[in-house]
């Protein structure tokens, strides 16, 4: 067998004393397209930091080229050779698209100054790869985000790395760019280039890929060539599941359950977006909950969005009651009776700074204010209500939120919507971070509503939450709805099929 590129072996890392990496392990060869899969929480992005100099590892051995390093920093990493192009970009829009190019690696005159001749040169030679050409002197910011997506992408390619790590290169990229960016792979693998390939959409690694790690609770489970292995199996081992049951469970026939709800309230027909949703099907009546299931990238947040109107919508129709609904932002959307709790709560929920009472009525203010004056004493006997309602545990209602536990915070975020009265709740992994205790007191609060005549669409990453909650559950791959189970009688495993079948498949099924 011929030697490995990299070779990561028995890698621990903890935080805080809780196990992040309990022993994880990585094989690159030479020329090789890995991928490297797992569900939130896996430890991927810990064991990318780990090779790359942003985290120390606790023990572990890493082989570079068949020698032991210890890599410090990024830019001891970049040196010898790895380079990475993060999800989250690293650029700096503010400056040209030349100079974000050459970042870093400006070439330069025998007597120091930039040769920025050489430097435009350099990035048109880039961004041929993917066929485009842009204004090598405009703000790199001034382009959609996938443009600035494909020049990260070319950056880190012109670096002449021996292994460059793609994380979620795809997440902002449309088809004809995602084939684009294949074939700028298939080029560096040719080159003799090996890439790290971080994605959970798993169809791309059947086309791009050689091999797969995959990655479970901090430990690397199983390693295979993409060629000895299928969809299934991938989601089996990433979830720590028996492929075979799955299989067998998904050839039974599913058992409708009884309808329990009122009028439809959100009627939503081939609904498409600007961010990857390209297909959406489904309805949610009154006093029901809609779960959407689906892999991370399937679409489930997207499609939340959508509705809402934070995303714009490029095709398809919605209606809300019987009528035909236009929802060109937020505000439209309160206006019709929706809310929308999302599922980063610390980047689009919480106010950290402001108190519990300030983030609780965020949404309410207009209904509490006049002539742009709050009425103060209204507005605390809303915050005294819900701290009492949802069991909201804090020192008084003007503590910071920052102080308050995860679950607390959720908690206050829900009341901030529920104050709103309204009759749809978007609930975006609703219980995602938070101890048990809390997890059930949500639940309930969410059930209660429910009972109320309240209309929910949740999205929840944990299967038995949506088996145990909803009473349909609309499946979703790529950005498509591809089925809708009835409860009572969809069990983890049939669910796992449902998610994992081929899109014709479930087509054909759901029809």
């Amino acid at each position: 067998m011929a030697e490995s590129l990299l070779r990561m072996t028995g890698i621990q890392k903890a935080f805080a004393g809780v196990p992040a990496l309990r022993d994880a392990s990585l094989r690159i060869g030479p020329g090789e397209v890995h991928a490297l899969v797992g569900q939130n929480g896996a430890g991927k992005s810990t064991l990318i930091k780990i090779l790359t100099g942003v985290y120390r590892r606790d023990a572990g051995e890493v082989l570079w080229q068949g020698r032991p390093v210890d890599l410090k920093s990024p830019r001891e990493a970049q040196g010898a050779g790895i380079a990475t192009i993060y999800q989250e970009l690293t650029l700096v829009p503010q400056r040209t698209v030349t100079e974000n190019i050459v970042l870093g690696y400006e070439p330069r005159k025998p007597w120091g100054a930039i040769d920025w001749r050489a430097a435009d040169a350099r990035a048109r030679e880039v961004l041929s790869r993917f066929g485009i050409e842009l204004d090598l002197h405009r703000a790199l910011g001034s382009y959609p985000t996938a443009i600035q997506q494909l020049v990260a992408i070319g950056r880190a390619a012109s670096m002449e790395a021996k292994l460059l790590i793609m994380d979620e290169p795809t997440s902002s990229l449309d088809e004809k760019e995602v084939e684009t960016l294949f074939g700028v792979i298939r080029g560096l693998k040719a080159r003799g280039t090996s890439v790290l390939y971080v994605s959970h959409f798993l169809d791309e690694l059947f086309q791009v890929c050689d091999a797969v790690t995959i990655m479970r609770d901090g430990r690397t489970v199983g390693e295979t060539r993409i060629a000895d292995t299928t969809k299934l199996d991938l989601i089996a081992a990433m979830l720590g599941r028996d492929a075979e049951e799955i299989r067998a469970a998904g050839r039974t026939e599913f058992s409708v359950g009884e309808q329990r709800a009122g009028e439809v309230f959100l009627e939503a027909r081939h609904l498409a977006s600007d961010r990857r949703l390209k297909d959406l099907s489904l309805e949610v009546r009154a006093g029901e909950i809609v779960g959407l299931a689906g892999l991370l990238g399937s679409g489930r947040t997207e499609a939340a969005r959508a509705i809402f109107g934070l995303d714009r919508v490029t095709g398809g129709s919605l209606k809300v009651g019987a009528r035909a609904a236009r929802i060109r932002g937020p505000r439209d959307a309160v206006a019709a009776g929706m809310a929308y709790l999302s599922e980063d709560r610390k980047v689009e929920g919480i106010v950290p700074d402001l108190s519990v009472r300030e983030n609780l009525t965020l949404a309410l203010l207009p209904r509490l204010s006049r002539l742009g004056i709050v009425d103060e004493a209204r507005e605390r006997r809303v915050v005294e209500g819900f701290i009492k309602a949802l069991g909201i545990r804090t020192a008084d209602m003007d503590q910071p939120i920052r102080e308050l536990s995860g679950g607390n915070q959720q908690k206050v975020l829900l009341g901030r919507w529920l104050a709103l009265e309204p009759r749809l709740l978007i609930l975006d992994e609703p219980t995602r971070g938070v101890d048990v205790g809390a997890k059930l007191e949500i639940q309930s609060i969410i059930a209660k509503h429910v009972e109320q005549g309240c209309a929910v669409l949740l999205i929840s990453s944990e299967f038995e939450e949506l088996i145990e909650g909803a009473h349909n559950i609309v499946v979703l791959q790529e950005g498509r709805s591809v089925r809708r189970l009835s409860n009572p009688g969809v069990t983890e495993s049939r669910l796992i099929h449902a998610i994992a079948e081929q899109p014709d498949d479930a087509l054909e099924a759901a029809q």
